[in-house]
Formats: C-alpha cells, structure tokens, sequence
C-alpha cells in the first residue's frame, strides 16, 4: 500500500511533538501531504465563573494555544505545504472524522505510555483510535 495522505493528531504534550516529528518525517520520506490536526477539545472549555471566564473566552483561550502549537511544529519540523486542521470536538472521534473527510492513508498519534491504575482511570485516546480506525496507525511513544 503506498500513503500519500499522512495526518499527524498532536496536542500540546511532549509525545504529541514526537509524534509530529515523526509523522512528518515519514511524509517527507513518501513524498506524500502532511497535515497537523489539533482538536479543539470542547470538554476542557468550561471557564471559571468564580474567576470571571466564561466557557466562550476558554474556547479562545484553548484555539490560541493550538494554533501556537501548530506554528511551532511547522516551524521546527514541517514546511509551507504543511496542512493545519483545527476542528472543535472530541479527540477520539474528531482525529477518525478528520481522517475520513480528508482521505488520509495514515494516522500518526503520540501516546503517554500510562499502564496500570493511571491508564485504566484516563483512558488512552491512541488506544482508542488503534481499535476504531479504519486506516494504520502509527503510535509513537
């Protein structure tokens, strides 16, 4: 099977820059499109009306920080033709949408690595999108 359509799930963790860093060099190596997604994650945009935030300033807040962080991972790792999505959801199912309405031929994911009682409380999106995915995917710790 040849991939010609690599995209790259990342959020602001350290394994989601592994990860980034990765799935671009593969895409370089097949010569095939790149493209970063960072979902929105609409769960963690509740503000703090104590503080005065409301969920709506969280969301700003929250795409701010995403698209800074797709800036730096093109910067560092990708180049002008590198795609960015930045869709509002939820992880698991936005990255396995994003990948169908996109075409891409792999999916590159970065994991924490959690075992025990920590992964069985937090889940793992990776683990997720291993077992629902239609296309590879490539976990990178």
């Amino acid at each position: 099977m040849t991939y010609s359509k690599v995209l790259i799930a990342v959020d602001t963790s350290e394994f989601s820059m592994k990860a980034a860093k990765k799935g671009l060099e593969l895409a370089r190596q097949l010569s095939a499109e790149a493209a970063l997604l960072f979902i929105i994650d609409k769960s963690k945009a509740v503000g703090n009306m104590e503080a005065g935030i409301l969920p709506e300033q969280a969301l700003i807040v929250l795409k701010k920080e995403a698209q800074k962080t797709l800036d730096e991972l093109i910067s560092q790792y990708g180049d002008k033709e590198t795609l960015q999505f930045m869709p509002e959801g939820y992880p698991t199912d936005d990255i396995l949408k994003t990948a169908e309405v996109w075409g891409a031929d792999i999916l590159v994911v970065g994991t924490h690595g959690r075992t025990g009682l920590k992964h069985l409380l937090m889940g793992s999106i990776a683990e997720e999108i291993v077992r629902r995915s239609t296309i590879p995917v490539m976990v990178c710790r």
